[in-house]
């Protein structure tokens, strides 16, 4: 009698760490699949910047709202990073074969700290920033985070690693090509 309790125990156990691996295996095909930039290209406009959101608490920024929208002023998340500081993003969510001109790094460079207080402004696109734009970013003290560095991102770089880049002298400006992996 003791023997089948004890046998029955074992077997309800063995059902609930299996339960558990089962669990722990789907969670972890999920974070995958939100790591992949195929599912980033994928993404609406929010749901992006509620991504970007997303890896700015994984990587322990605190008080991270997803505030984009009509109206924004170039704000699409706002937070602060561990040490205090208060980091504005721009997101773009383009085509992979696309670019972002000087003229959206220029625009973002005259409302980022001017009407939100960044003390980091970043601006992250799902594509490549343009040769001029990159200068402009460094000459300004902007950084970007283009398709190549989010790849970097998703897959746990910490976000404060990027913001140490050499902007002029990091990625590439070549579009990728649609079909590209």
């Amino acid at each position: 009698m003791v023997a089948a309790v004890v046998v029955t125990a074992l077997v309800r156990a063995g059902r609930r760490e299996a339960q558990a691996e089962k669990t722990r295996l789907a969670e972890e095909e999920r974070r995958q699949a939100r790591r992949s930039l195929d599912a980033v290209w994928a993404m609406d406009d929010r749901e992006f910047e509620e991504y970007i959101a997303e890896l700015c608490r994984r990587d322990g920024c605190t008080d991270v709202e997803r505030v984009g929208g009509a109206g924004d002023l170039g704000a699409d998340v706002i937070g602060r990073l561990p040490d205090g500081r208060k980091i504005v993003i721009q997101c773009k969510r383009y085509a992979k074969h696309r670019t972002v001109g000087s003229r959206d790094i220029q625009t973002f460079n005259g409302t980022a700290r001017a009407e939100h207080g960044a003390d980091v402004p970043v601006f992250v696109a799902s594509c490549v920033f343009t040769g001029p734009a990159r200068t402009f970013a460094a000459k300004h003290d902007l950084t970007l985070i283009d398709v190549n560095l989010l790849g970097f991102w998703n897959n746990g770089t910490t976000l404060t690693s990027l913001l140490t880049l050499d902007i002029g002298r990091s990625g590439n400006n070549r579009r990728l090509h649609p079909d590209h992996d």
